[in-house]
């Protein structure tokens, strides 16, 4: 079976948090995604966005739309944090040398602070 067609991977931290195993503040969330606070931030507003069902990473992306979706959930949760006026900035860690530490597609949603560039 394939990561993309997989409901929940036993070992994988996010799908634990998906399925309320592991309690976090669900700042948001729909029927296929959840966004709640990175346990690191690295700015004032700092949520991490994922679908629910099991996505190893950017690379493993079968369904396109639903990065979209993930950028349209994350304007709307910009909108509720209070930094949509201001501004944000929307990521995606993928693999290694992307710093991707959890292998469960996630899209980081940063803002509250003025980003600087080049981000790494």
């Amino acid at each position: 079976m394939r990561a993309t067609d997989q409901r929940v991977s036993e070992g994988c931290i996010f799908c634990k948090i998906a399925a309320g195993k592991i309690p976090v503040e669900r700042i948001a969330e729909n029927e296929e995604l959840l966004a709640f606070p990175d346990i690191d931030p690295q700015a004032p507003v700092h949520v991490l966005i994922i679908p629910k069902k099991h996505v190893t990473s950017l690379k493993e992306v079968s369904d396109w739309g639903l990065i979209g979706r993930m950028h349209q959930f994350a304007v709307k949760v910009a909108e509720q944090k209070g930094i949509a006026q201001s501004g944000y900035r929307v990521l995606i860690n993928t693999g290694l040398n992307g710093v991707q530490t959890v292998l469960h597609l996630h899209l980081h949603l940063l803002g509250g602070r003025v980003m600087r560039w080049p981000p790494g």
